[in-house]
């Protein structure tokens, strides 16, 4: 194979501990699964069924995407199915944050008054 023959032992050592370790974090879902699915190939023993692939790929996503997609995991679900049920989450997720943040307040529901000395008034007490 061309991997064992000309990329040394310890890069694709590198590679599988990456896979280990990879995570959602600040990443799209999408992004997520590109890399998953390129450092998956270096940790082919810890990915060898479609099943470890899924649970793979689900344990790596953020709590809440992963929360949602518990059923998916009890039943035989392809690896391009479970990205794409990710994504749409995620962007459920994505769109209740954006009305949520247009749903915001957009003061405290304190103010700044002359009468006050320049001090801004929260309920009974004053924020100096």
């Amino acid at each position: 194979m061309f991997l064992r023959d000309f990329v040394p032992q310890t890069l694709r050592d590198a590679w599988r501990m990456e896979f280990e370790q990879l995570r959602l974090g600040s990443m799209s879902v999408l992004e997520y699964a590109i890399r998953f699915s390129d450092l998956s190939r270096h940790a082919t023993a810890l990915v060898s069924t479609v099943r470890e692939r899924v649970c793979r790929f689900i344990k790596g996503l953020s709590h809440g995407i992963r929360f949602s997609m518990a059923r998916e995991l009890e039943m035989d679900v392809l690896f391009q199915q479970m990205v794409e049920i990710a994504r749409r989450l995620e962007g459920m997720w994505d769109q209740d944050r954006e009305v949520g943040e247009t749903k915001k307040p957009h003061g405290t529901g304190g103010y700044t008054s002359p009468y006050f000395g320049g001090k801004v008034r929260h309920g009974r007490g004053f924020v100096g």
